[in-house]
Order: C-alpha cells, then sequence, then structure tokens
C-alpha cells in the first residue's frame, strides 16, 4: 500500500508541472501496456487545477491509452513470451489469461470494450488482443470508444463537482484502493460467471 501511496504521489505531483499534459500522455501511453497507476489520477489534478481544459485532457488520456494499447497489442503479437508474459506475471494477470480467452471466445469484442471502461487491467485485455490475433482495426476502433468514454466521464465528473473529486481521493485513498481490488476481484467473478 505504502509502495502504491508514493508512486501515486509521484503521479500526482506532474499536475504542477509544466509538463503536466505531457505526464498525462505519458502514463496514458503507459498504463495501456505496463505502468500500475491509471491515468485518470493524474488526469483528475491537472482538470481540478485548470477545470476549462478536463476535456482537452480526457482528449490526451484517450489518444495516449488508444496508441499505448496498440503497443500493448504489439507485444502480444510479437513479443508475447520475452516481454507479455513478464508483464502480466509481474501483476499476477497470468492465471487471468485463460478466462481472458475464453471471453473473447464467447462474447468477443464486447470483452474488450469492457475493460477499456472498467477497472479491470486494461493490459491484460491489449496484450491478450495481439496474442489473440483479435482484427486490429476492431480492437483500436473499441478501444477508442471505451476509454473515451471512460476519460470524459473523469471530465465531466470534474466539471460538475470540481476540486472536491480530488480532496475526495486524497482523503479516501487506502479505502478506494481496497475498493478498486475488491471492484477487479468481482469483475473478474463477473467475467467467470459470463464464460462458465
Amino acid at each position: 500500500m505504502k509502495k502504491l501511496r508514493r508512486l501515486y504521489d509521484w503521479v500526482l505531483s506532474w499536475a504542477h508541472s509544466r509538463y503536466g499534459s505531457w505526464a498525462l500522455f505519458g502514463i496514458s501511453f503507459s498504463e495501456s501496456s505496463f505502468f500500475p497507476i491509471p491515468p485518470d489520477v493524474l488526469q483528475i489534478a491537472l482538470s481540478v487545477s485548470i477545470p476549462k481544459k478536463s476535456y482537452r485532457y480526457a482528449l490526451i488520456s484517450t489518444v495516449g491509452s488508444v496508441l499505448g494499447g496498440m503497443l500493448g497489442y504489439a507485444i502480444g503479437v510479437y513479443l508475447m513470451e520475452w516481454l507479455g508474459w513478464p508483464i502480466l506475471n509481474f501483476y499476477h494477470l497470468g492465471e487471468k489469461y485463460e478466462v481472458v480467452k475464453h471471453l473473447f471466445h464467447k462474447h468477443g469484442l464486447w470483452a474488450l470494450a469492457m475493460a477499456g471502461f472498467t477497472p479491470i487491467p486494461y493490459k491484460l485485455f491489449t496484450i491478450a488482443s495481439g496474442a489473440f490475433d483479435i482484427h486490429f482495426g476492431m480492437f483500436v476502433l473499441i478501444s477508442l470508444l471505451s476509454r473515451a468514454a471512460r476519460f470524459y466521464l473523469v471530465a465531466t465528473l470534474i466539471t460538475l463537482f470540481g476540486p472536491r473529486v480530488k480532496d475526495f481521493i486524497d482523503k479516501y485513498f487506502n479505502i478506494l484502493t481496497i475498493l478498486f481490488f475488491i471492484l477487479l476481484i468481482l469483475g473478474f467473478v463477473v467475467v467467470k460467471m459470463l464464460i462458465s
């Protein structure tokens, strides 16, 4: 929890830098294939600082995330043994790989759309999409739609509720982290129910 909190604080520190937009792009890009902290954290902090740019930050998050998803896809296609498996195993997602395989088989691209919008680790699905030879054009389209829906929802919440969203996250970070992992586990339980 402490390491995650330090990483979270490091991500937030970019909100006070003139390179905040670039950092948001970089974090959005890397989270789709290997980085653990979702870009929403920095997007919220930047949007609270300059609310009129909330939707611009949502666009940056979306573009970065989709491009990073393409990297994840490429890892799945070309570097699964050398890089894909080490990434998945590092996050203890290796055992979920078969679940995702069945989910793709049963629900097709709806599985990718669900992962793009929810707390389920998107990197698992981007890498798996390449490994399972999901149609690249459809992968990009579904990624674009689901990630945009997620990040523009964040922008809308900031527009409606302002700094209270960030204050809430800061105050209840530990509880929210636990809830996030509960949602993650529930997400995989639902996935298993769907494929069984």
